[in-house]
């Protein structure tokens, strides 16, 4: 028995010896040991980290999945110099919000730009996972610096923050100062969200913008909708998260893109009624089609302009009438009315006054003043014209016209002299121009009258071969030897087109007075039978 406990207690004391062996090779290669690095599942998501105060600085965050349940973030920046190193931060909430610090990652290195950091939880010590950190309301920022963490060189959004790609544009006009415009861009969040980026030019340093989103289009005015943050003048910029209206009511980005609403950007927040940029927004944006009108002068020979009718994303109608020439304090009332300028007709349409000042008024058009809905397709080919009034108190003279839709010119013309006949010092011109429908219209200008009206026809043959017999009557020609007359057709009732009546076979006669039909005034051949 002793002899076995002996031998038990050798092999005890060389086992014991064998083990502490062991265990100092392990301490003396511990340096040297490579901790195996943990597989990813395959599952990671990259996101976008943009330049800030450094243009030259940007990047990505890789998010992976870690097959032991916590995620690796990898920052990789282009642009950082040797040297420099980078605090980074997972901040609550979106970068155009703000917020505290969610998750401290390790500082980004400037030598290689790169940073990787394990996450597992967050700084309080709540647990996240990797599908979580792919959902959470949260951005990036990189730093300068430890000592100069306001200055950021990189930021993004990430999680349920980061941008889909979808974007929208909107152009936001001058209003006060010709110097200031810019854009104001809608971007789509994963949790369709919108980031609304101002971006002006021309607005001076130090200066602050409120901006708002309003109800309805800019040419109808409409209260706030969305409070946005206001542009910084310096860097001509403001980014803000809208997702939802000023009342509470949750709007997306889909919402957005198709709302009723349009944009004021304002002088300053003591002076919010200058405005200093503008654009409609949503349905409201404009396509980029149109059509341009002119507006002749009637009355007054210095006042003349145009007519645009431009077409919003919901074929509703922006018309800006734009006139040089109106004195500064006056009001002109305008219209749409129904036919043609020469023939006249009631009002179809009723339009904002122009401002004598400016010479300028937008009016959105929807529907004519009976109710009925008009689009812009439609309107591009109404049957109408507009007059601008001299005032509402004096609606009887006309500053501007134009016949517009269907009846728009189309710059096709020919011109037929008018010679002098019975009365001496009477001749002039008949001009006959297409219209966009294929009827025409007739211009008879005379020197040399001085009253009355004066009946004028298009007979059959030449003048060679008259008297021929009454093709088509026009209107008399005036005091001031104009006559204006819609040609559609002849007056057998017969459809006349422009094509046809520039090769009718006629001549034009201007009449002394109805009572009086035997003493010509003006005569001239038309068609074919014009010479060349």
């Amino acid at each position: 028995m002793k002899k076995s406990r002996s031998y038990l207690s050798l092999f005890r004391m060389l086992l014991f010896a064998l083990l502490l062996v062991g265990v100092v090779a392990c301490d003396d290669d511990e340096d040297d040991m490579i901790i195996p690095e943990i597989p990813t599942t395959g599952m990671s998501n990259t996101f976008t980290l943009n330049a800030v105060d450094n243009p030259s600085i940007s990047g990505t965050a890789k998010l992976e999945e870690l097959e032991d349940g916590t995620s690796k973030l990898t920052l990789d920046l282009n642009g950082t110099s040797s040297g420099n190193m980078h605090p980074a931060h997972i901040h609550f909430n979106t970068a155009a919000e703000g917020g505290g610090i969610a998750v401290s990652l390790s500082a980004v290195d400037g030598a290689t730009g790169m940073s990787e950091t394990i996450i597992s939880a967050l700084d309080d010590g709540t647990a996240i996972t990797y599908n979580q950190l792919l959902n959470f309301d949260g951005y990036i920022n990189v730093h300068q610096s430890v000592s100069d963490l306001a200055t950021l060189v990189a930021q993004g959004d990430i999680g349920q923050n980061a941008l889909t790609g979808d974007m929208m544009n909107y152009d936001l006009a001058s209003v006060a100062d010709p110097n200031i415009s810019g854009t104001a861009t809608f971007a789509k969040r994963m949790n369709n969200e919108t980031l609304v980026t101002l971006a002006l030019t021309g607005t001076p340093d130090g200066s602050m913008h409120p901006a708002h989103i309003h109800f309805n289009t800019a040419a109808e005015g409409g209260g706030i909708a969305v409070s946005l943050g206001a542009v910084d003048g310096t860097s001509g910029m403001k980014k803000t998260n809208v997702a939802m209206l000023d009342d509470g009511t949750a709007i997306t980005y889909d919402e957005l893109i198709n709302y009723d609403g349009y944009i004021n950007v304002h002088l300053s927040a003591e002076d919010l009624a200058t405005l200093v940029a503008q654009g409609d927004i949503g349905q409201n944006a404009l396509t980029g089609d149109m059509m341009n009108y002119d507006l002749a002068s009637v009355a007054d020979p210095n006042i003349s302009g145009t007519a645009t009718f431009a077409k919003r994303m919901n074929n509703e109608t922006l018309v800006t009438l734009a006139l040089t020439g109106t004195p500064d304090g006056s009001m002109h009332p305008a219209h749409i009315h129904f036919n043609t300028a020469a023939e006249g007709g009631g009002i179809a349409v009723s339009l904002g006054a122009v401002d004598g000042t400016s010479g300028m008024k937008k009016t959105n058009v929807a529907m004519l003043d009976d109710g009925t809905a008009i689009t812009y397709d439609e309107l591009i080919n109404y049957d109408g014209y507009i007059n601008v009034h001299l005032s509402a108190e004096d609606l009887a003279t006309l500053v501007a016209q134009g016949d517009i839709g269907q009846n728009a010119l189309t710059g096709e013309s020919v011109t037929y002299d008018l010679g002098e006949k019975d009365v001496t010092g009477i001749s002039g011109t008949i001009t006959f121009s297409q219209r966009m429908n294929g009827e025409s219209l007739a211009v008879i200008e005379l020197i040399g009258i001085t009253e009355g009206n004066h009946p004028a026809h298009i007979h059959a043959g030449s003048v060679a071969e008259a008297p021929g017999g009454i093709l088509i009557s026009l209107t008399p020609v005036n005091a001031m030897g104009m006559s204006k007359t819609n040609i559609a057709m002849n007056d057998a009732e017969e459809t006349i087109s422009y094509e046809a009546l520039t090769n009718i076979d006629g001549y034009v006669n201007v009449h002394a007075s109805a009572e009086d039909l035997a003493t010509l005034l003006a005569q001239g051949n038309v068609g074919s039978n014009a010479v060349e």
